[in-house]
């Protein structure tokens, strides 16, 4: 089982946490075998997207997670 995870929501005044969206509770787990394979896909998740207008932001919340070994 995959122990290092990034749990990723939606800030608090994002329009996606609408109901009719993705809602207030939405959140998305992605898993990796190393901690180092996490870290590399943080920098990466974290980073300015370069199809994104100049001035807008990624809107979403990353978290480090790990299971119980």
């Amino acid at each position: 089982m995959k122990r290092y995870g990034i749990r990723i929501t939606l800030p608090e005044d994002s329009t996606l946490r609408a109901p009719h969206l993705l809602g207030p509770e939405w959140e998305s787990f992605r898993w990796f075998d190393s901690e180092g394979a996490r870290e590399r896909a943080l920098a990466e998740m974290s980073r300015t997207l370069p199809n994104y207008r100049r001035g807008d932001h990624v809107s979403q919340v990353l978290e480090r997670v790990e299971r119980e070994a």
